[in-house]
C-alpha cells in the first residue's frame, strides 16, 4: 500500500466513532452500537471492529464495562507535563468558559518548607494565594501557590478573577526554568469541598516551582480531580 493509500480498515472505523463523537451525535455516556452491530452495520470484520474499540479505549475516548456496553468518556482536559501553560488558555483551546474564584491572598511568614522550595530565610515575608478555575462550571484545578515578595511586590494587589497569575507572573518576572513532581493523592477535606468531590476520588498533584533569572518566583500545588484531567507529555528520543 503506498504513502497516499487508504487507511487500514480498523482505522477507518476509529475514524468514523471519533467523527460522531467529535460531531456531537455521540456525547458523553452515549452507548456506542456493539461489536455486532457495528459489523453489520460498517461490513467489517469482528476482528477490526474490535481493534477499533480497543485502541480508542486506550485512547481515553470510550469506557468499555464488561457485560454492560462500551461508553463514551467524558471529556478530560489536558496539560502539557513538560511545559507550563495558562490555564485559562488551556480550557479556551476547548471553547470552554474559564472563570477564577480567589480563596485566599495573604502576606505570611516563610515556614521552613517554604523557605527552601523558594530560597529565602525561615520567617521572611512571603506572599499566598488559593485560586479554584472552573472549566465552564465544573472545578478542574486548585491552584495553591507560595510568591516571593521580593521578585513579585504587587502580586496580592492583582485581581486574579480578571487574569491569571500565570499572566501576571509571565509578565513581571518572566519564566527562564520550571521544575515539575507529580503525584497521585487524595484531597484534603477542604480540597474535597472546593472541587466538589469524594474523599475516594484520586487526584492529579503538580507541585511547581519556577524561576526567572536563577532566582525562583514561585512555588504551588496544582490539584486536579483525576475523572476531570489528564496530563500529557511529547518527546523525542535523545530528549533529556
Amino acid at each position: 500500500m503506498g504513502q497516499n493509500g487508504p487507511a487500514p480498515l480498523y482505522m477507518q472505523v476509529k475514524q468514523m466513532i471519533l467523527g460522531q463523537i467529535r460531531n456531537g451525535n455521540w456525547p458523553p455516556h452515549h452507548r456506542v452500537p456493539s461489536e455486532s452491530e457495528l459489523v453489520k452495520e460498517l461490513g467489517f470484520s469482528r476482528m477490526t471492529i474490535n481493534r477499533a474499540l480497543r485502541e480508542l479505549t486506550v485512547d481515553g475516548h470510550l469506557v468499555r464495562m464488561q457485560g454492560v456496553g462500551t461508553f463514551v468518556a467524558e471529556a478530560k482536559g489536558h496539560s502539557a507535563l513538560f511545559e507550563v501553560h495558562n490555564i485559562a488558555d488551556e480550557i479556551a483551546a476547548r471553547r470552554h468558559r474559564h472563570h477564577a474564584e480567589i480563596i485566599k491572598m495573604e502576606r505570611g511568614s516563610a515556614t521552613t518548607e517554604q523557605a527552601i522550595a523558594l530560597g529565602i530565610r525561615e520567617g521572611a515575608p512571603v506572599f499566598h494565594s488559593v485560586i479554584v478555575h472552573y472549566d465552564n462550571d465544573e472545578a478542574i484545578q486548585i491552584e495553591d501557590r507560595y510568591v516571593n515578595p521580593e521578585l513579585v511586590p504587587d502580586y496580592l494587589q492583582q485581581d486574579f478573577s480578571r487574569q491569571t497569575p500565570f499572566t501576571y507572573l509571565s509578565q513581571i518576572a518572566p519564566l527562564t526554568e520550571g521544575e515539575h513532581v507529580v503525584e497521585a493523592v487524595l484531597a484534603a477535606p477542604w480540597e474535597q469541598q472546593l472541587l466538589h468531590i469524594s474523599a475516594t476520588e484520586p487526584c492529579l498533584l503538580i507541585r511547581r516551582r519556577t524561576w526567572s533569572q536563577r532566582r525562583v518566583v514561585t512555588s504551588a500545588r496544582l490539584l486536579y480531580p483525576g475523572t476531570r484531567h489528564r496530563l500529557e507529555g511529547h518527546f523525542k528520543q535523545g530528549d533529556s
